[in-house]
């Protein structure tokens, strides 16, 4: 069972989810967010004891305005992991987490052993641009993130319907709450450095990558994998970005090839 619970850290109380048994492992969330019954946090909590932290602003969490640039959310989620009272647990980051995920270990590479980084932004290619998340419509998003947009928007919405005005106010509320945190990092492109960084991470990586990833394509798990030293390359076909939720089990595997 995933429960919802609270952590006091120096700056703000952090909203995180807990449950399962066995290895710590902190998972960090992509740019849409997380709920308790994502079924990637149920698949990870069948082997591990997982703690998923909400970025501030997310679900019901405060916000907070001292966490500015990408120094800030990296300390700000070391802190969260330190007030957790947790040694070294395995980090496993989506999207915007795998970006954070990374600049933790590269900032602190001799407190993370294991790390799974499923389709990290982070890098930037003019060959390849990553497409504009903040000027994307709703109705454009499954075909973004799936490679089956058809199941892909029936996941995002729930059933729902899309064209209901209460639904799209509450999304669009809710999307511009998130996505001003997100952009600290994403906007205008998401690239912070990190590219002159990754050779610092020392530690066991697996980079998890969907093979029609349309968001973040995979050229960037190629650029990641000359990065990081060692790192090994799972690449699942007739998956998109949200690999996640198209391929649960199959992600989920390999991030418990870590231990």
């Amino acid at each position: 069972m995933i429960e919802l619970k609270t952590v006091e850290t120096r700056h703000v109380p952090v909203r995180y989810f807990e449950g399962g048994s066995g290895p710590a492992l902190v998972f960090l969330h992509g740019a849409g967010g997380l709920t308790a019954e994502d079924p990637f946090l149920a698949e990870l909590a069948k082997t591990h004891h997982v703690y998923a932290p909400l970025v501030p602003g997310y679900g019901d969490s405060e916000e907070c305005p001292e966490i500015r640039d990408m120094l800030d959310f990296t300390l700000h989620t070391w802190d969260v992991v330190e007030a957790l009272g947790l040694k070294d647990p395995i980090l496993v980051g989506h999207s915007m987490g795998g970006m954070i995920a990374a600049e933790m270990a590269a900032i602190a590479p001799n407190d993370v052993s294991r790390l799974a980084l499923i389709a990290p932004a982070g890098l930037w290619d003019d060959d390849h641009p990553i497409p504009d998340l903040f000027a994307t419509l709703p109705f454009e998003m499954p075909a973004l993130l799936f490679h089956d947009a058809v199941a892909g928007a029936a996941m995002l919405t729930a059933g729902r319907d899309v064209e209901d005005p209460g639904f799209l106010q509450a999304y669009l509320v809710t999307n511009a709450r998130q996505l001003g945190m997100a952009g600290r990092i994403l906007f205008p492109i998401p690239e912070r450095g990190l590219q002159q960084r990754l050779y610092r991470i020392k530690a066991k990586t697996v980079l998890i990558w969907g093979d029609s990833d349309k968001l973040i394509p995979p050229a960037y798990a190629h650029a990641f994998k000359k990065g990081i030293a060692g790192s090994q390359l799972v690449s699942i076909p007739e998956a998109g970005h949200m690999v996640i939720l198209e391929k649960t089990a199959q992600v989920a595997e390999a991030v418990g090839s870590l231990g």
